[in-house]
């Protein structure tokens, strides 16, 4: 019984060191670089797709996006203060919003702004059905379309939610998913110095700026951000325009990149 024991022992060692090389082996090569990436992060990032959070850029350009799905009161404002500053944004339109509120639609887009959808009611697309994201997303480009005669080209997903599919279903239909780097907070309701502080301090060159068209403080928050953000030499253009064409990729963090 003693020899048979010795004998299973030694397999059962052999069997474990075998194994542990071979997790070592995996733990080395995952860790290696390749183009400033380990290949797990290469690995994980060709397995799940990724929405744009912001964009490679050297020209600190900086894109300022606003979601709008329920109230209205105070995006006239809002348009009068980006007039006031010279200023063109992304407004991501919830097809809802868009029934409620026709006559600002056209306004937005006159002014020179860019629109993008936000669904048509605004629900959790992660836990839709394929059929019902195409229905969201294609009578939601439809319902903007209709008014401002332009193709609608940005999507940006309900709460940021997103996986493979969601984002493949919005590429199906023409669209590039939009999320951001920079959240205002402006949607708990925080005081304007709170809101432009959340901005200010995290902008970088190439950043998209997440408000809201009805949030409390925002009209308050909104001249201080575009000032400050302004003299710290940074240019707002829209998203459209801080999107880089020709061959790009989008890293593990979302930033978009030309390779």
């Amino acid at each position: 019984m003693k020899k048979h024991s010795r004998v299973w022992f030694v397999v059962l060692k052999s069997k474990t060191m075998k194994i542990a090389f071979f997790v070592l082996c995996c733990a080395m090569l995952l860790s290696f670089n390749f183009g400033g990436e380990s290949l797990a992060s290469v690995f994980v990032q060709k397995s799940r797709k990724l929405p744009i959070y912001c964009v490679q850029n050297e020209k600190k350009e900086i894109a300022l996006s606003f979601d709008a799905a329920w109230g209205s009161d105070k995006t006239e404002k809002i348009l009068q203060i980006l007039d006031e500053q010279g200023i063109k944004a992304n407004f991501f339109l919830v097809g809802m919003w868009v029934d409620k509120n026709e006559e600002l639609v056209k306004e937005i887009d006159q002014k020179g702004h860019e629109i993008g959808t936000h669904s048509n009611t605004h629900p959790d697309f992660v836990k839709l059905s394929k059929e019902q994201m195409e229905l969201e997303l294609a009578t939601s480009k439809k319902k903007i379309s209709n008014i401002t005669g332009k193709e609608v080209t940005l999507f940006r997903a309900p709460y940021g939610s997103y996986n493979n599919t969601v984002l493949t279903i919005a590429e199906n239909k023409g669209l590039k998913t939009i999320q951001w780097d920079v959240d205002s907070l402006d949607w708990k309701g925080i005081s304007a110095g709170q809101i432009a502080g959340n901005v200010i301090k995290k902008v970088q060159s190439g950043s998209i700026i997440l408000c809201h068209n009805n949030a409390e403080h925002i009209v308050e928050a909104l001249p201080s951000i575009l000032t400050t953000l302004k003299v710290n030499g940074y240019k707002f253009v829209t998203i459209g325009e801080l999107l880089l064409d020709g061959n790009t990729k989008i890293d593990h963090t979302g930033r978009q990149i030309a390779c």
